[in-house]
């Protein structure tokens, strides 16, 4: 089938186009640098001819609280409205686990507003619930810094690999839509601060980490279960121990 991935130069995107090619389906990778532009609605029914399924892991070029609100809720509508008229039969989301716990957080509340304009589409749809990549794990490290020490609270903490969160959107896509949400999350549960001293200490870099109950992750202050999804998760095979970027050189 014809399957169109927003943002499918990304991160994810990529994986998913790879992963859905190598499979036999039309994956098309769209996104600005391909021409298919969500905010403008540039290129939106051009790409969406003739395909089956549409998967938006899209993402704002800002984190700005206005901004991101801004881009959620006009591309979303965009490529709502391009779905309907091209008689897309299923439309998959990348959201992240823990949205509806802080919806104080700027980037949360704009995903929940995606949510919601998807879930009145009348579009068939799915929505995978991720927790923090792998991937974003140095940034994380980097934005929680404050005069050199890495401040972060002793919470509950379960990671991906952007191959496990992609793996699981793949094999979603291609099925019957939930109608629903889905958690998926890494193999295995951590403390946030015991995990980051580990993490640090893999690349060598000399930052301490601080225990502090009420350290900010981007902008909100969590609680034991913020960060972690419930019982019924799907869980990722690489454990972040395995996983080939743990030890990259710092940038």
């Amino acid at each position: 089938m014809k399957i169109v991935v927003i943002g499918g130069t990304g991160l994810i995107g990529s994986k998913l186009v790879a992963n859905l090619g190598e499979h036999g389906h039309e994956a098309v990778a769209a996104s600005p640098n391909t021409g298919v532009n969500t905010l403008t609605g540039e290129g939106l029914a051009e790409v969406l001819t003739g395909a089956s399924v549409v998967i938006d892991v899209s993402n704002s070029p800002s984190f700005e609280p206005a901004a991101v609100l801004e881009f959620f809720e006009t591309s979303t509508r965009n490529l709502l409205a391009a779905e309907k008229a091209a008689g897309v039969g299923h439309h998959v989301a990348l959201s992240v686990v823990g949205t509806e716990r802080m919806p104080e957080n700027g980037y949360f509340r704009a995903k929940i507003a995606q949510e919601e304009l998807i879930e009145k589409s009348g579009i068939p749809f799915s929505l995978v619930h991720a927790t923090q990549f792998y991937e974003f794990t140095r940034s994380i490290a980097d934005e929680a810094t404050d005069d050199g020490k890495v401040r972060i609270a002793h919470v509950l903490f379960q990671p991906i690999a952007g191959d496990d969160v992609a793996q699981t959107v793949g094999r979603i896509s291609v099925g019957s839509p939930l109608n629903g949400r889905v958690e998926v999350a890494g193999p295995e549960q951590s403390r946030m601060d015991d995990f980051f001293r580990d993490a640090l200490a893999a690349w060598g870099d000399p930052r301490e980490v601080v225990t502090d109950p009420h350290a900010h992750y981007f902008g909100s202050e969590l609680t034991e279960r913020s960060l972690v999804p419930g019982d019924d998760a799907i869980l990722g095979r690489i454990r972040y121990s395995d996983w080939p970027g743990r030890t990259a050189p710092k940038r």
